[in-house]
């Protein structure tokens, strides 16, 4: 005879409970995201607009994602590849995150997604845009909101053959990005039917240009194509104007050659063309409600970091969508994000097999202190992710 203190029915009974209460309250604890972003240094400022596109997103929602509130923590990822695994781990071993966002760096974003990829960790990658992230090192869990450094230097190379030009020297600092950016507009323009005759490099972070700018007047080519950023494209866009070639030969790039330099180059940038999946002046519906509701909330204009942090929210609010809230079931938090059409201020674009955006690669043009929309380089543009195997 069973007593009631051993009763199996209330056992089990009890059990059930136990299991549900814990189930339960799995359902209302709050998502644990690590923000591994540059805080200090040359990149901090991007890492401030990631993180405060990422927060306007859930701010927007209430504060919350699928009823559930956000809980963060913060490691400043230094900007430094070196240290990159040791800072991650902070976030997944010791703070126990569910998911990771960042970072700005390329090389530091390549040693985050080795690390996520071992670990099985959900990671978003708000900027970082080495062709490996989603290419050869690509896994299930890993997913980029912003861009492969193949998008936009293939998209120019693309208008630069539509724009007539036969001959093109190219000019970047020789590291990854540089190189994949410089490699990206090659395969483009030489496909259209032009042909690269020069391919210049210096030691990054050189910015003594004076003796390339004179190799590429020798060689007198239609256009020149250059990836710098910051203070690198501040100085070769003056140095390249001071010689005179911009009125002969002009000079392209991807975004980052103009994004947050155009004050810096002043009247020598004016009229350049470069190709990014965003621009000012969009003068959409969605951009215009979501600039104006960042500068409401961090009295700053908006720029592609906020709208790349912004949009990883948007992904990652998929994803808790498709598993109703619970962040513990994975597979379906990845299955919706890998399914999700995301309504971006840039326009709407889908992730690729790869997990890297299929989205519009934009014309645009400096004016002023703006980088403003053209056109469309290329529609709904998939990177190739070579070497991609889930």
């Amino acid at each position: 005879m069973t007593t009631p203190f051993c009763n199996p029915r209330l056992t089990a009974v009890a059990v059930a409970a136990m299991l549900f209460a814990s189930h339960a309250g799995a359902q209302t604890a709050p998502v644990k995201v690590g923000l591994m972003l540059p805080a200090t240094g040359t990149f901090a400022s991007l890492g401030i607009m990631i993180e405060n596109g990422f927060k306007l997103y859930v701010a927007e929602q209430g504060g919350k994602l699928e009823k559930r509130e956000i809980a963060y923590f913060k490691v400043d990822d230094e900007s430094d590849p070196s240290k990159a695994s040791d800072n991650i781990n902070k976030l997944i071993k010791r703070d126990n995150v569910d998911v990771v966002v960042g970072t700005v760096h390329s090389g530091v974003a390549l040693a985050m997604a080795k690390v996520a990829k071992e670990t099985g960790t959900l990671l978003i990658v708000p900027n970082g845009g080495a062709n490996a992230i989603t290419g050869a090192m690509c896994a299930k869990n890993i997913f980029r909101s912003s861009f492969s450094s193949w998008q936009s230097g293939y998209a120019m190379g693309q208008v630069a053959a539509q724009r007539g030009h036969k001959k093109i020297s190219t000019i970047t600092w020789n590291y990854a990005f540089g190189n994949e950016s410089v490699a990206a507009f090659t395969e483009g323009f030489e496909k259209a039917g032009g042909k690269v005759t020069q391919s210049l490099t210096l030691a990054f972070p050189n910015v003594e240009f004076q003796a390339l700018v004179t190799q590429i007047a020798a060689e007198k080519p239609d256009a020149v194509y250059a990836f710098f950023a910051g203070g690198g494209a501040v100085k070769f866009v003056k140095d390249y104007a001071a010689a005179g070639l911009n009125k002969t030969m002009p000079l392209y790039g991807p975004g980052f050659l103009t994004d947050g330099t155009l004050e810096a180059q002043g009247q020598a940038a004016q009229g350049m063309l470069t190709t990014l999946h965003y621009a000012d002046n969009l003068n959409t519906p969605r951009d215009n409600a979501f600039r104006l509701s960042f500068a409401k909330a961090y009295k700053l204009n908006a720029d592609v970091y906020a709208v790349q942090g912004y949009d990883a929210a948007q992904m990652l609010h998929a994803g808790l969508k498709a598993a109703g809230g619970d962040i513990a079931k994975q597979e379906k938090v990845i299955a919706g994000m890998a399914a999700a059409l995301i309504d971006s201020p840039r326009g709407k674009f889908h992730m690729s097999p790869s997990h890297n955006p299929v989205q519009d690669v934009y014309l645009r043009q400096v004016k002023g202190n703006n980088n403003e929309f053209k056109g469309i380089a290329m529609e709904a543009l998939a990177d190739p992710a070579r070497g991609c195997k889930m």
